[in-house]
């Protein structure tokens, strides 16, 4: 078990990670724009047509030609009405005027609009301000987008207003890079079901609740599966069967150096480990492997440790396998009381980020430290992330902060 890197550095290990996580990019399917919110782009999107498609109205008005002002208000005889909605063919000749709605197609020589509220209408004249300038109001066809324009690209997660451009566009679906299927194990004898009855030594699973509303927090439909026990043979079966079934195998435990820690061995001998152990806190036994058709990422067991690692290399995992090519948004905030780290690993704080009354973002690291501390991941909202190295920071410097909460 010592042909990987093993202790690796956070960022060396991030760059691994990614890498892998690249080589395996998931399959594209057509997917409709019902179904494709929240997934990653496989294929750039060209403009089908023009948008707007036709000059149309901003507001609505009346539709003229601006060659009939003189300076002074203007009488201009009402020649018809365009409403939203299928064109009517109409035009406006010398000294007329149309009435028209927002996004309706401009008649035929109209080429301003003056607003409602600021015409009156006279039987069948209009009288219209003389001083609106060229082109008031008017929206021209392809100012928003040319038609043959590339308005999406292969990598970008589809958000509500990039779905809600394809749909203007007149695109039913898009290529989408398929979702991928994950499986979630905790592990050890010691746990127990939420719900029954704890022995002496038990302790209740909170992992799987966690990462599973982790995953289902970033889009994804997670499959629990039963607990691994801390047995060998067991693992192996459950693992293997899992791998042969999904694109990731998501674990909590058994992956530390302890007798009861098989989940290592067992990559080893059956898949490949990329790297074991990261410069990190919490989360230092990390490891990252494959087997049979998955990616393996095996977070440690304390659930301080499962939050770091997941925010940190669980959501690259899964962009990577997407091929997703827009980091994550980095949010950084000053810190409301200082932080000293005097060991080299990166580590991961658990604080409260809220604005102040100035406007600026603060984080509060709070005080408890033990990666076993649940309650103290529960009143937090986010993660300080502290760089390698010992760092004495004071109140006010800036870092950077993960967010797992409102």
């Amino acid at each position: 078990m010592s042909s990987f890197p093993t202790g690796l550095p956070f960022d060396d290990a991030m760059a691994l990670l990614r890498g892998i996580a690249a080589r395996h990019r998931l399959d594209a399917q057509q997917t409709t724009l019902a179904r494709a919110h929240g997934r990653v782009l496989a294929r750039d999107v060209a403009a089908p047509l023009a948008l707007p498609p036709f000059d149309n109205s901003a507001m609505d008005g009346f539709a003229f030609r601006h060659a009939d002002l003189n300076g002074e208000t203007a009488r201009l005889r009402l020649a018809g009405e365009q409403f939203a909605g299928r064109a009517a063919g109409l035009a406006v000749g010398e000294g007329e005027c149309v009435r028209i709605t927002t996004g309706a197609p401009l008649p035929r020589g109209a080429d301003t609009v003056a607003i409602k509220e600021n015409a009156r209408v006279d039987g069948e004249y209009v009288d219209l301000p003389g001083d609106a300038p060229p082109g008031a109001n008017v929206r021209r066809a392809g100012e928003d987008v040319a038609a043959g324009e590339t308005v999406l690209r292969a990598g970008q997660r589809l958000t509500p207003a990039r779905i809600s451009l394809a749909a203007a566009l007149g695109l039913a679906s898009v290529d989408t890079v398929r979702k991928p299927t994950v499986a979630v194990f905790t592990s050890g004898d010691e746990l127990v079901e939420p719900g029954m009855t704890l022995a002496p030594g038990e302790i209740y699973d909170s992992n799987r609740e966690l990462l599973m509303g982790l995953l289902r927090g970033d889009g994804l439909e997670p499959t629990a599966w039963p607990r691994l026990p801390d047995d060998p043979k067991r693992v192996e079966i459950a693992l293997r069967d899992a791998a042969c079934a999904f694109d990731l195998v998501l674990t909590c435990g058994a992956v530390s150096a302890g007798e009861k820690d098989h989940i290592p061995e067992v990559l080893a001998r059956f898949g490949q480990i990329h790297f074991w152990k990261v410069r990190m806190k919490p989360g230092m036994p990390l490891l990252f492997g494959s087997l049979d058709q998955a990616r393996v990422l095996a977070l440690p067991g304390n659930p301080v440790s499962v939050f770091a690692t997941y925010l940190s290399f669980g959501r690259a995992l899964i962009d990577g396998v997407q091929g997703c090519a827009e980091p994550r948004p980095v949010e950084r905030a000053q810190l409301a009381a200082p932080v000293d780290k005097p060991h080299p690993r990166r580590e991961f704080l658990r604080a409260r980020v809220f604005c102040d009354d100035r406007g600026v973002l603060r984080a509060d690291p709070h005080p408890a430290t033990g990666s076993h501390r649940l309650r103290a991941v529960a009143e937090s909202n986010a993660l300080i992330v502290v760089p390698d190295g010992p760092q004495r920071l004071a109140a006010g410097e800036v870092v950077e902060v993960l967010r797992y909460a409102p």
